[in-house]
């Protein structure tokens, strides 16, 4: 599908520095295109408080907050644990969010009608095939935008000139500029000293340590970490 052909784009939407800034970048670059923004709910929490404000505020038709916290937590989170599947000694985390939310976008853009799709995933890691190919298997006819594959923003520096160019309101600055990703089972950041090598070692150090107690205990006490587990995540899908 050609670009001119795009009237309505369905999407994926957390209200972080990427996403906030793609509504006006699609509507410049995408002849004013409708925006459809979706934000899958994995357990977030207040982090999608004020959400849908923004997303119209910065030029998006309306927001989709999608429940997928049962369906994240018995469809991606019991499996991967049941198969001990761990990289690097720690334990899946964003990896196996990122389907769940895409089926989800798949289910809104068919049921809108859009022309295509668009997520916010850089090319450094693996978000945009973990996206690009649940959309190709639940929405296959689709036409998918990838921002990053296209604009000259070339870093989070320059993304926050961008909103600021286009008065968009952003959590965080220049002094603050980290990355997270966060959702009932985990929380990671990434960004400013994170990159360095000595901080990565920290963390190593530090705080992985939990992680891989944590799978050494699945796999000697299966049923104990399961039920301790489920109750946990009982709590959190019921508050």
């Amino acid at each position: 599908m050609q670009k001119k052909d795009i009237k309505k784009v369905v999407l994926a939407y957390s209200g972080g520095l990427d996403t906030s800034i793609i509504i006006p970048w699609l509507k410049e670059n995408y002849n004013n295109c409708e925006v459809i923004a979706v934000s899958g709910d994995v357990g977030q929490g207040t982090e999608l408080d004020g959400l849908e404000e923004k997303a119209i505020a910065t030029g998006a038709s309306k927001l989709y907050v999608l429940d997928l916290k049962e369906e994240y937590v018995e469809d991606y989170i019991w499996p991967c644990l049941k198969a001990g599947a761990e990289y690097e000694q720690y334990l899946l985390g964003t990896s196996h969010a990122r389907p769940c939310i895409a089926k989800g976008l798949a289910e809104i853009a068919i049921k809108e009608g859009a022309d295509a799709i668009c997520h916010g995933c850089t090319g450094k890691g693996n978000d945009q095939v973990r996206f690009e190919l649940t959309l190709k298997a639940f929405a296959p006819e689709m036409a998918i935008i990838a921002p990053w594959r296209e604009w000259d923003i070339k870093s989070r520096e320059e993304e926050i000139a961008y909103a600021e160019a286009h008065n968009i309101p952003l959590k965080i600055n220049r002094e603050t500029n980290y990355s997270k990703d966060k959702n009932v089972w985990h929380l990671s950041h990434e960004g400013l000293t994170l990159k360095t090598q000595q901080t990565s070692h920290y963390i190593i150090k530090k705080v992985s340590l939990k992680w891989v107690f944590l799978l050494k205990w699945h796999r000697t006490n299966q049923l104990m970490l399961q039920f301790t587990l489920k109750k946990v995540f009982q709590q959190l899908l019921t508050a």
